[in-house]
């Protein structure tokens, strides 16, 4: 195993956190969607849209992967047509995120 290392350096270290995963059981495609929705939220913000996307209560617009995504009338608060809720996305990255804080 390599060395393991961050791809980006924040700009402010005093207001971010980092927080990785490797070999994940998700989808690729489902979880860089879902990560890019939740990239530039404050951290309790960012908790509370994913316990949402897990009780389809928000959705996770898909710009980027969104070939065959079906249309949602809830993505237009995005600013979008297409989204998902990607549960187990969400599941991990509230784990993650959860271990931010501690």
């Amino acid at each position: 195993m390599g060395k393991i290392h961050y791809s980006k350096q924040p700009e402010n270290s005093t207001k971010s956190c980092k927080a990785r995963g490797s070999d994940l059981r998700v989808h690729f495609k489902n979880t860089h969607e879902t990560a890019q929705a939740i990239k530039h939220m404050p951290l309790k913000r960012a908790i509370r849209f994913l316990e949402n996307v897990k009780e389809k209560k928000e959705i996770v617009p898909f710009r980027k992967f969104n070939h065959r995504v079906g249309r949602k009338a809830q993505t237009k608060a995005w600013g979008h047509t297409q989204g998902r809720w990607p549960k187990k996305s969400a599941e991990f990255l509230l784990q993650l995120l959860r271990l931010v804080i501690f």
